[in-house]
């Protein structure tokens, strides 16, 4: 039985996506990826070859662990589109490694029938070491009703969804008259307003956001 797709509608700032743990990095795993993504650097391969440069031992790509955490939005967001993902290595993957992707709705809006969820994305080892951390923007159908209309050549639903994000929740529950100043426009929105122009705002109806808190977890220091 397919997995039930995901809609703008059921998701609120401050959701977690369910916890990805991927089995323990080993040197077998690295040798298929180099033969898959035809990146052959010794370093992740050649044991003798990563000691002579300076490393304990081979160590994992970068973009096998991006990939891990690519893995974690796609089983997510079902039936939604990837418009955006970028990722920072901050620290390096080693055979025997576990690395366990998690992630956090940390903004929602939308205008002009098309809506979109921003996550923030982070990876940690065994020992709870951050090792990557990134963000995605995802656009999903704003409900089943909506899907339907689309594919059926009709023109979708238009709510307009005020920017709701995890620190403008934050300042609201704090009382901060800060809460209320709007936030810069991430890339694509502007042109989604000026496409739709300000009549359509003014006949859409708007989603009344539930303001949620959350904090992001801190990277714990690796003891020396």
């Amino acid at each position: 039985m397919p997995a039930r797709k995901l809609y703008f509608e059921a998701i609120r700032v401050g959701d977690e996506l369910p916890a990805l743990a991927k089995a323990p990095v080993d040197r077998v795993q690295l040798s298929r990826y180099a033969g898959a993504s035809g990146d052959y650097n010794p370093v992740h391969v050649d044991e003798v070859y990563a000691k002579s440069v300076g490393m304990p031992s081979v160590y994992a790509p970068g973009m096998l662990v991006m990939g891990m955490l690519g893995q974690l939005i796609s089983d997510w967001a079902r039936g939604g589109q990837m418009r955006r993902y970028n990722v920072r290595f901050i620290k390096m993957v080693w055979p025997g490694d576990t690395v366990v992707c998690k992630g956090r709705v940390s903004d929602r809006h939308g205008s002009g029938g098309r809506y979109f969820v921003e996550i923030d994305l982070w990876a940690e080892n065994q020992r709870g070491e951050l090792v990557m951390k990134g963000s995605s923007q995802i656009q999903l159908f704003y409900s089943l009703e909506d899907e339907n209309r689309q594919r059926s050549g009709q023109s979708p639903i238009v709510v307009e969804v005020p920017r709701e994000s995890l620190a403008t929740a934050q300042q609201a529950s704090a009382g901060g008259a800060a809460a209320t100043s709007p936030s810069a426009p991430e890339e694509g929105e502007e042109d989604d307003e000026r496409r739709t122009g300000a009549s359509s705002k003014k006949t859409a109806p708007r989603e009344k956001p539930a303001a949620k808190t959350a904090t992001l977890p801190t990277a714990k220091k690796a003891k020396k």
